[in-house]
This record gives C-alpha cells, structure tokens and sequence, in this order.
C-alpha cells in the first residue's frame, strides 16, 4: 500500500471543514447557556431539560447518519456530498437558534427547543460525515495526523473568531437591544459557516476507498463491543468533552461575574483560551513528532486537573491578570491531546478489523460522535443545575454563594473530569510503533486474499 500524501490546500479545506463546525461547537461550549439565561430569558431550570433532550435527539440523529454514509457511495465520494447538501440548511439553522422572538416565555421555549432540535439535526449531518471523512483521505496515518493539526488549528481559529465577533458586535448592532445583537453576529458566523463547508468539499478528495461490509445495526454494536481501544476512546470523549463543555460555558459568567469585567474584557478572556488553544494545536504536531503521542494525551490531561486546582485557590475576586494567565495555561495544555484523539478514532477502526474480521466505520464514527453528544448533554444539564443550585440569576449582582459556583464550575469540576480523562488513556495503547505493526498485518492479509 503506497503513500498518498495530501497537498497544503486540501489540509487547509479539509481544516476549513471543522472552522465551520466550530461555529456551532464553540457557540454551544461558550455562547448559549449565557444566551439563554442573559439574553434569550429562559429560567436556569428549564436548560437542564433542554440540552439532555436535545442530546438523545442529537444521538439517536448521529447513528442514523453513520448507518446512511455506510450505504450511500456518490460519485463525489462518501462524505464529502453531505457537506455540500447540508451547508446552506444548517447555517440557517444556526441562524434561527440565536433569533429570539418577541412571545410569552411558552412559545419562547417551543421555539428554543424547535430551532435547537432542527441545528442539531443539522449539526448531525455534517459533523458525522466530516468527522469520518479523515480515514479516506489518505492511508499515510502521519499524512492524516497532519490534516488533524491543521484541522484543529483552524477549528479554533472559527472559535476564536466566534470569541471574538459575537460579544463585541452583538453590543454594536444591537443598538442597546442584546437579543438584536446576538442574531445580527451569530448571522454572520452562519453565513460563514456555509462558505467554508463548500470549500472544503472543493479542495478535498476521498483517496482511499474502504470496503464497508452491509451488517445490521445489531452485528455493528457486536463488532464495536470486542473493539476494547475504540470503547476507551468512548469513555475519554464523554468525560473529556463534560469537563470542556461545564468550564466553557461558565468562562463567560467567571468574566463577568467573578472578574468584574466589560464586555471588551469578557470577549477578551474567552479569546485569550482559544489563542492558547490554537498556539497548542501547533505545538501538539511539533511535540509528537518525537515524544509518544498516547503519553503525551495521558500527562497533559492530568497536568489540566492540577492547573485547575491552582486556579481555584490563586485567583481571587477581581484577579483579572492572574485569571488571565492561568486560563491560557490551562486552555493551552488541555488541547495538546486534540490531534492525537481526533486521529486515533481511525486507528482504532483498523485495530478492530483486524482483530474481529469486520470493519465497521461509519457507526464508530458515528458512535464517537453519540459519546461527544452525551458529554455535552451531561454537561448541559449540569451547569443548568449547577446555577440553579448555587442561585444564580442574571444581570445583577451575586451572591458569595453563586460566584463560588461559578468558579467550582471553571476550574475543579471540569478539572477533576480531565484528570479522570488522562487516567482512562492509561489503558490505551494505540502509540505509532503499534499502529504500524496493525497496518503491516492488514496489508498481510490483503496481499494473501488477492
């Protein structure tokens, strides 16, 4: 099996494919409680049922798709279609979750679980075709870890961008009226969403083929359930993804609130995560290319639990430069494990074929992506909780009790499930000398079949 290795343009698509999605993520990670709550006017209790029940829609949606691009094969390839197909409805989709209409508090909330229901269908579409879109790109792993790098990297480009145009320009446009605002900028990352879907269905190219093998839901699950790496990756996503999604969407309040900042200063502390996000996406490709990658994912992840810790105890009300400084650290150490798990999701594909016989890749796709659904349905409803719980209400002063939610939610919390995420790679054992040896087996058997 030769190389194939993939041009700087079609990394800078494929990349532009997962700026788009951000669009989506990082709003949910760090935009929507914040504009439910402040914004939008929905009480605290009514999210945890929202996002759980979004989730198990949003769930059930994934593996419906990972079973759809199994079957369906079009001239443009597997994946690559629905980015096409699905770009136009799913910016608009985004559009309407940030509209806010002008009703009694009953419609509000049907029309927040009908546009929320409708993205995430949407979200579905193109997230699960992209995110297996990797594992035909190329059958060179270190030519797919790269695209990884320059994915992510852009990915938090598009969140940085989100970090950065929607606060300040939802306070420009909305001429003092903030549900304007948010509608008016969350507009314009839609629209950008679109535009970068299509270009990365124009610069890529599916190169490698796979066999996909016609088995009833039933048989996949089977196959899955003997897949013991693709099953750790599982519980690293849900645990990973709960403690990204409780700090992220608590950054915006621990601004506000804790710090006492303006909103050039809010936008400025979420930006500030994400440019040590980014920066780490470039450190991550250049570290791995001579320390293992698997140890790296298991210590850094540990390393975010004891940041978090220090965090808690250093930083006090106002801290703004020591707040500041320890966030970037966090959020830089806690993403250096991205590209590795991004790009272990295909080696874990093969390592199951060739131990079962059976390569089942679109429901494991799928099925990471019902596990990053769960983390963020968890999440969701326990930061919904969590407010309600510490007595949080918005726009107007905390109490003691609230602003320690707050910062439990930014910093121990999502600290203790990182760790708990670092803990669980300890039984992964996937590294790059390994992985070699599964594709040398592979192309053994291949070799003898022909």
């Amino acid at each position: 099996m030769s190389n194939q290795k993939m041009p700087v343009l079609e990394k800078i698509g494929f990349g532009a494919g997962d700026m788009a999605l951000n669009v989506v993520i990082s709003s949910m990670m760090l935009m929507i409680t914040f504009f439910y709550t402040d914004v939008y006017g929905l009480a605290t209790t009514d999210l945890a049922l929202l996002f759980v029940l979004v989730k198990i829609i949003g769930a059930a949606s994934d593996l419906v798709m990972g079973q759809i691009t199994d079957r369906v094969m079009t001239r443009w390839g597997r994946y690559r279609p629905w980015l096409l197909f699905l770009a136009v409805p799913y910016g608009l989709s985004v559009f309407l979750v940030f509209s806010t209409p002008d009703w009694g508090y009953s419609a509000k909330l049907i029309w927040a679980y009908s546009t929320y229901i409708i993205m995430t269908l949407m979200t579905s579409g193109v997230g699960v075709s992209y995110i297996s879109l990797p594992s035909t790109l190329s059958n060179d792993p270190q030519q797919v870890l790269s695209a990884n790098g320059y994915r992510l990297f852009l990915a938090k480009v598009g969140a940085f961008m989100v970090t950065v145009v929607v606060p300040l320009l939802s306070e420009r446009w909305g001429g003092g009226n903030a549900a304007v605002g948010y509608q008016a900028a969350m507009g314009v990352m839609a629209a950008m969403g679109v535009v970068l879907f299509l270009f990365c269905f124009f610069t890529t190219r599916e190169r490698v083929v796979h066999k996909v093998q016609r088995q009833p839901l039933t048989e996949q699950i089977k196959v899955l359930a003997q897949n013991d790496q693709w099953l750790i990756l599982c519980g690293v996503c849900v645990v990973g993804t709960i403690g990204y999604v409780v700090r992220g969407s608590v950054a915006i309040y621990y601004a506000k609130y804790y710090l006492g900042a303006n909103t050039e200063t809010v936008s400025a502390f979420l930006s500030t995560g994400v440019a040590a996000a980014i920066l780490s996406m470039v450190a991550s490709t250049w570290i791995t290319k001579f320390y293992c990658k698997v140890k790296l994912f298991r210590w850094t992840q540990i390393a975010v639990g004891v940041i978090s810790v220090a965090m808690y105890f250093l930083v006090k009300p106002g801290d703004v430069a020591l707040a500041f400084a320890l966030y970037f650290l966090l959020s830089f150490v806690v993403d250096l494990h991205a590209p590795v798990f991004w790009s272990a999701i295909a080696e874990t594909i093969d390592y199951g074929t060739l131990k079962t016989g059976k390569r089942v890749s679109g429901f494991a796709f799928g099925g990471i992506s019902v596990c990053q659904k769960a983390g963020m349905g968890i999440a969701g409803a326990l930061v919904g909780l969590l407010l309600t719980y510490f007595e949080y209400h918005p726009n107007q002063e905390q109490t003691a009790f609230a602003m320690h939610g707050i910062v439990l939610m930014l910093t121990l919390i999502p600290g203790f499930f990182h760790t708990v995420m670092g803990l669980l790679m300890f039984k992964y054992r996937i590294n790059d000398k390994y992985y070699g040896e599964v594709k040398e087996q592979m192309g053994a058997k291949a070799h003898v079949a022909v």
